[in-house]
Parts: structure tokens; sequence; C-alpha cells
């Protein structure tokens, strides 16, 4: 059986916050983490665009030789994972999303059952949250802000200015507005995690903030542990090896901010799949 790294694919950055959590708990694997970042955002595409990308960049990787890949990017895993899952996956490979492994246990953050989502447009028009938490757990009620600004801020490492206390402070008010009984926030965009100081200073004590780096995580230690098929074709080395389709010169030196340390990128490109 041919083994390979696990692949980790966003459609930028911000997937680096998931991946540096999975690296935490499972550095014992060999990783490729693939950047779309000629073609970010996708917050603001339509489903069929964010599918037909999503499907090629999760290609490029099955044929970099990953028998699993990890979508870390919510606005693919809410507009595209479930149709490549049914319709597409080569015999053997497996694909994942940060979805899932959020809301089948968001349950264990609320005492009121009122649940808040803070992400991007895409994610919030897919209502893939409200959909997948009130399968797992029909008695939460789920309040759903977009927060379109909150990307280029991190991408722009303006984390902690009077701007972005601004903006941070009147989407975590507007979201907050739609209910008194929201005791718990999810940060359902994988950038947000580099804005959580700034959310906190604005965010009523009592109310739990939920980053998603590692539940996905620990989602993904399960998984392993339960298919011991898939765990199997995973290869053992401790390396990381990162790709993108932008420039690598930039993405190594913006990719430190989210990853936590040096990074050093590949170009490559990806080809169109039917």
């Amino acid at each position: 059986m041919n083994q390979g790294p696990i692949g980790i694919f966003d459609s930028g950055f911000g997937g680096l916050t998931v991946f540096k959590s999975i690296c935490e708990r499972l550095p014992q694997y060999d990783y490729i983490y693939l950047g779309d970042n000629a073609r970010v955002p996708y917050g603001n595409r339509s489903f069929e665009t964010v599918y037909q990308y999503t499907k090629e960049c999760v290609f490029k990787l099955f044929e970099m030789g990953c028998p699993i890949v990890i979508v870390a990017c919510n606005t693919a895993s809410a507009k595209a994972l479930r149709s490549i899952q049914q319709n597409d996956l080569p015999p053997g490979k497996k694909v994942l999303g940060v979805i899932r492994p959020t809301t089948e246990i968001i349950d264990q953050y609320t005492q009121t059952g009122h649940v808040g989502i803070l992400a991007t447009q895409g994610t919030v028009r897919s209502e893939s949250y409200k959909i997948e938490i009130q399968r797992f757990h029909p008695q939460i009620v789920v309040h759903q802000h977009a927060c379109p600004v909150w990307v280029p801020l991190v991408e722009n490492n303006d984390l902690d200015s009077e701007g972005t206390h601004f903006f941070v402070k009147e989407d975590v008010e507007a979201l907050l507005s739609q209910s008194p009984k929201i005791d718990t926030i999810l940060l359902a965009c994988t950038h947000y995690p580099l804005l959580l100081p700034t959310i906190k200073a604005h965010t009523p004590k009592h109310i739990k903030l939920v980053p998603q780096g590692d539940l996905v995580a620990d989602s993904l230690v399960n998984y392993l542990e339960r298919h011991p098929e898939v765990e199997s074709q995973c290869q053992r080395g401790s390396t990381y090896t990162f790709y993108t389709t932008d420039d690598a010169a930039d993405f190594g030196e913006k990719a430190k901010l989210f990853f936590g340390q040096e990074v050093i990128a590949f170009h490559t490109i990806v080809d169109a799949v039917d």
C-alpha cells in the first residue's frame, strides 16, 4: 500500500491556524499544505466557482500522493465539501472539512442553547453551520453574523489598531444584538483566531469564544483512530511542505503570522478538473 502525506487545503492563509493545531496534536505525520492564494477570496464567490476551485485543489493534493485531505477552509467546506465527497472522490481517497468537527460538539459549550456564529459572507449565506448544528442539536438556536472586513484586516497584519477595534466591536455587538441569550460564539473562519485578543476585548466575559483549530485537530485524531485503514496510508516523517498558487516568497513571509514559525513555500499550478 502506497503511503503519502496528509493534505491540508485552504483558499489562502487561514487554514494554517488549523494546520498548526493539527501538527501540535499529530506531529509524527508528513503534511502538504496548499493555499490557493491566486484566487482568494472564496467568500464572495458563487457555489459553483468555489466547488470547482476546491475540487481542483483537492485533486492536486491527491496527485501529490495525499491519501486524505483536510479542507481547512470554512467557505470551501460549506459550499463544496459534500458534493466532492458524494460525487468526485477517487477510490481509496478521503476528504474531510472543518464544519462537522465543530458542530458535533458545540453543545458542550453552551448552557443557554443560543450559539452565535461569526463568519465570512459566503459561510453565513450557505447556512451550513445552522443546518449542521440543528441536525446534531435541534434544541440549539443559531444566530449568525458576517464579518467581511476581518479577513483583510488579518492578512494585512492589522490586528490591534483603532480601526480594527472599531470593526470588531461593531460586528460583535451586531451579533449579540440578535439575542441576549447568546453565551457561546463560534469563530467560523480560520483567520479569526489571530483577532482573538481584540474579539475578547469587546465580548462580555461570560460568553465563550470557540476557535476551530483544536476542535478540528481533535476530530482528526479521533478519525484516524477509528479508521486504521486510512491511518496506515499516512506517511510518518514529521515533514511539512507548503505550496501556493501565488507568489511563493510572499506566501512564506505572510504565513509565519498564521503558522507561528518560518515557512518556506513553493509555487504550484492547479489544473482544471472536469
